[in-house]
């Protein structure tokens, strides 16, 4: 991130210096308007931010009410008979499969951060089942894969940076993210299990499950995880990247259950996700405003169901949210000054009118291809380039391009990020067919959300 930030603010600077220096109109300065424009991008950046604080603060308390009630428990049992057929090489009873569970769960309710240290858990327990220190196995690839494809079933931060600029629909991106990080996470899946046949793992250099292994530096296995409990290695700031959208939501102390529901009723669950998919295309227009207030109604309703004082807890949930909207102050400032430099500097705009006329006729507009190249790269970055997007009265929220940005953000996550931060806390050097996987699962996600968004809003 710190090379992409740079590249853009230099890359700005230096087209706007080239103008100025060879415009023969004395009313043109773009050095001015580069100057002009960075300052109110940053002013902008903090009015966002702002006006994020109340919608986070709803969707975040609803979530504390969903998580307090259990509904990670829940879905954990329903995912259980599914993930022991995916991984077959991970015991069922093995404290990496609960991991793994944990952090899927909270990725689908829309928990990102939450979940990240669920992941790191899991990552630090498929590590001691490793025969290979320091290379990455296919257990450790395929989760990754599904990491990096997101499985996000609620994409509550994005609806709310929508609802904040003032959308009709703030969550008319349902069907579009769903039907994206559904065939995101297929693809990933599929490539992570085709490619392991492609990459061989080294000879075995010792037996699971025997003790403290040493990674390829030389250290023990179980640094990373003494690291995350002092605040001095790589997993205790891991979850505070900024690519991430920082926040102080924390998992709960949750008891992974020890059996799932029977398989039927995981199949059942999984078609009814399924069907969900074609209806909301079909009739996302008409159920778009029934969403929200839907959403309200029922995790009260479910945590009155489930005892959970929803009042308190809700406040709770708010505060955090609260808190995450004043916090990505910064990381949005640097972005959008950025972003506001490369436009007022017509770097922009040259970029768009040199990719434009290529990707446009693929539904692709040029508007929207640096949001789809920086997303594995960057979270806050593509985080910043959307809300510039959506903030441009030419490109709102409701158009076609603020949905395709919308949905491309919410159906994926930042795999550069997901595999630093996994593979740095146990010191895994060679990831194999990893990134692979993960970018393949990125190229589909943009594809298929090209396709339903131009299906259903061109």
């Amino acid at each position: 991130m710190n090379l992409i930030f740079l590249a853009l603010i230099v890359i700005a600077v230096a087209t706007a210096a080239i103008r100025e220096i060879r415009s023969t109109d004395p009313d043109e300065r773009p050095m001015q308007a580069l100057s002009e424009g960075a300052i109110d991008a940053a002013g902008s950046a903090v009015e966002l931010a702002l006006g994020l604080v109340g919608v986070m603060a709803l969707f975040l308390g609803l979530m504390k009410i969903a998580e307090a009630g259990g509904l990670l428990t829940v879905l954990a049992r329903l995912l259980r008979p599914l993930m022991i057929r995916l991984f077959p090489s991970v015991p069922p009873e093995h404290p990496a499969m609960g991991a793994m569970i944990l952090n899927f769960s909270a990725n689908i309710l829309g928990l990102g951060n939450a979940a990240t240290p669920f992941g790191i858990r899991a990552m630090q327990e498929l590590e001691k089942l490793n025969p290979h220190p320091g290379t990455a196995t296919n257990a450790m690839a395929l989760f990754l894969a599904i990491n990096t494809s997101s499985i996000t079933l609620l994409p509550t931060g994005v609806i709310a940076l929508r609802a904040s600029l003032g959308s009709e629909a703030p969550a008319a991106i349902l069907p579009t993210t769903l039907f994206a990080t559904l065939f995101a996470t297929i693809a990933g899946i599929t490539s992570a299990l085709i490619l392991q046949r492609y990459f061989r793992s080294p000879p075995p250099t010792r037996s699971p499950d025997t003790g403290a292994a040493t990674t390829d530096s030389g250290a023990p296995e179980d640094t990373a995880l003494q690291d995350e409990k002092t605040g001095t290695g790589t997993a205790a700031h891991a979850h505070r990247e900024p690519d991430d959208q920082p926040t102080d939501q924390q998992p709960m102390n949750i008891e992974v259950p020890a059996e799932g529901y029977p398989a039927w009723v995981s199949i059942l669950v999984l078609l009814g996700v399924l069907a969900i998919i074609p209806l909301t295309i079909l009739y996302g227009q008409a159920i778009a405003p029934w969403i929200i207030p839907g959403l309200v109604v029922g995790f009260l309703s479910y945590g009155v169901i489930r005892g959970v004082p929803v009042y308190e807890v809700f406040v709770e949930g708010a505060k955090e949210g609260f808190n995450v909207a004043l916090r990505i102050i910064p990381y949005l400032v640097a972005i959008l000054v950025a972003v506001g430099m490369l436009r007022e500097s017509g770097a922009l705009g040259m970029f768009v009118g040199l990719i434009g006329p290529v990707t446009t006729p693929f539904g692709l507009p040029a508007e929207a291809l640096p949001m789809a190249l920086l997303r594995p790269l960057s979270g806050s970055g593509a985080y910043g380039i959307m809300a510039g997007i959506m903030q441009d009265p030419a490109t709102g929220p409701d158009t076609h391009v603020g949905i395709l940005v919308s949905t491309l953000q919410g159906s994926t996550e930042t795999t550069f990020y997901v595999l630093a931060v996994y593979f740095g806390a146990i010191g895994v050097k060679r990831v194999r067919h990893t990134l692979a996987a993960a970018l393949s699962a990125d190229a589909v996600a943009v594809i298929a959300a090209v396709a339903i968004v131009g299906f259903l809003f061109l």
